[in-house]
C-alpha cells in the first residue's frame, strides 16, 4: 500500500510552522503504513514578507489573489487536493476555493471532529487578531460544528497577535510570553473554557499540554494529520 493521492501543501507562512507540518505528514503516513513509506507531498512555500504586508494593509483581495494563483500552479503540477498551512489565510478559503478544481482541506474541520469527539462544546480560541476577531474561524465552527468560542480581552488579544509576528515568526520563543499565554489560557477557562485551540500554526513550538490545565487542541498537527488521512484514502 502507498499513499494514493499527492497532497500539495501551501507553506511558508511561517516557513516555521512549515516544518512541524511536513514532519506531522510524514509521521502520520509512516504510522499507517511503517517501514520507509512517507507522505507525497508538493510544497509551494512562499515569501511571507509579501504576505504579511497585505495583512498589515488588510488587503484580502491581493492574498485571495496570490494564494489562488499558487493553488492553481499546484493543481496544474498534479495535486489531489490543497492545504493551506496556516490559520489566517483561511480568511480567504473561498477565493482558493472558486480558483480550482481540486478540494481544499480547510483547517476548522478535522480540529472540530477532535474537539466533538472529546466531547467539548465550548473552547478557548488563540490566534493571531484576525483568528481570533473575525467571522470566518468562529462562525464556521458554531454553525458547522455547533462549538461555541471565547476569545481573550483586547489588551490580550494585541499581546498574542504581537507575540506572533514579532517572535514566533521569526524562530523566537521567550520565557515571558510562556507565562502570558498560561495566564491568558487560564482566564479563557475562568470564562468556561473547556478546551484551548491554539489557532495558530506557530503556537506548538511555544506551549503544550503542561501550560494548560484543558486539553489543547493543536491546528497545525490535526490539519497535517487529517490531510495524511486523506492522502491514504482510496477514494
Amino acid at each position: 500500500m502507498i499513499p494514493v493521492k499527492l497532497i500539495g501543501l501551501i507553506g511558508g507562512m511561517s516557513w516555521e510552522s512549515t516544518i512541524p507540518y511536513y514532519r506531522h505528514l510524514n509521521e502520520s503516513v509512516k504510522a499507517q503504513l511503517g517501514g520507509l513509506h512517507s507522505a507525497r507531498i508538493l510544497l509551494y512555500s512562499v515569501d511571507f514578507f509579501d504576505m504579511e504586508r497585505y495583512l498589515r494593509t488588510a488587503d484580502w483581495k491581493a492574498l485571495g489573489d496570490a494564494l489562488a494563483n499558487v493553488a492553481k500552479t499546484l493543481e496544474i503540477a498534479g495535486v489531489d487536493f490543497i492545504v493551506l498551512a496556516t490559520n489566517t489565510m483561511h480568511r480567504v478559503a473561498p477565493a482558493i476555493e472558486a480558483a480550482v478544481g481540486i478540494p481544499l482541506l480547510h483547517i476548522v474541520d478535522p480540529t472540530a471532529s477532535e474537539i466533538k469527539s472529546a466531547g467539548f462544546k465550548t473552547v478557548g480560541l488563540l490566534g493571531t487578531q484576525f483568528t481570533m476577531e473575525q467571522d470566518f474561524f468562529k462562525v464556521r465552527l458554531r454553525e458547522r460544528h455547533g462549538i461555541e468560542v471565547i476569545i481573550p480581552n483586547q489588551i490580550d488579544r494585541n499581546l498574542v497577535h504581537r507575540v506572533i509576528f514579532e517572535e514566533l515568526c521569526l524562530g523566537k520563543f521567550a520565557n515571558e510570553s510562556r507565562a502570558q499565554f498560561r495566564r491568558i489560557m487560564k482566564d479563557l477557562v475562568a470564562q468556561g473554557a473547556e478546551a484551548i485551540i491554539l489557532g495558530c500554526t506557530e503556537f506548538a513550538m511555544l506551549v503544550d499540554s503542561s501550560d494548560s490545565t484543558v486539553p489543547l487542541f493543536d491546528t497545525t498537527r490535526l490539519h497535517a494529520c487529517a490531510a495524511a488521512q486523506r492522502a491514504l484514502a482510496e477514494a
